[in-house]
């Protein structure tokens, strides 16, 4: 699948798997700019890009996962719609005891790009199943 992508800054770097499509599924979003992450606080770190999805088509912005677990560091898992022409900014979140600091180039998150379906609701009773309205906890520790 061919997308259309746009630099918005000159040193912005474009999303490319690590390993090639073959072995990954996201491909790496990179920092624009250098950004201080403090303790504690949600920041929206820049990309410099913006992308046009096909209809039917959502980017989803995940974590990396080195970053959680050396550094504490996550983000909001984002949707982009198709519909959106901005730059992809990535909410990330510090949840260590100091600050860390994002270099320009740095990677920061995935992006995955996925078909989904638009939905019509249907209002009625709604089937049986073995569950039912269990939740929370309901299949155990």
């Amino acid at each position: 699948m061919k997308i259309r992508i746009k630099k918005l800054h000159p040193d912005a770097i474009l999303p490319s798997y690590a390993h090639g499509p073959e072995e990954d599924a996201a491909m790496d979003l990179c920092a624009v700019e250098r950004t201080v992450l403090l303790p504690g606080i949600a920041q929206a770190v820049p990309t410099g890009i913006a992308i046009e999805l096909p209809p039917g088509h959502e980017a989803q912005v995940r974590p990396r996962s080195g970053l959680a677990l050396k550094h504490s560091l996550t983000v909001n898992f984002g949707t982009i719609d198709p519909g959106y022409r901005g730059e992809i900014r990535v909410v990330m979140f510090n949840l260590g005891r100091a600050e860390y600091v994002i270099e320009k180039g740095d990677r920061i998150a995935q992006l995955i790009v996925a078909p989904y379906d638009a939905v019509q609701w249907e209002e009625g009773e709604l089937g049986d199943s073995a569950r039912g309205a269990g939740g929370f906890g309901s299949s155990g520790r």
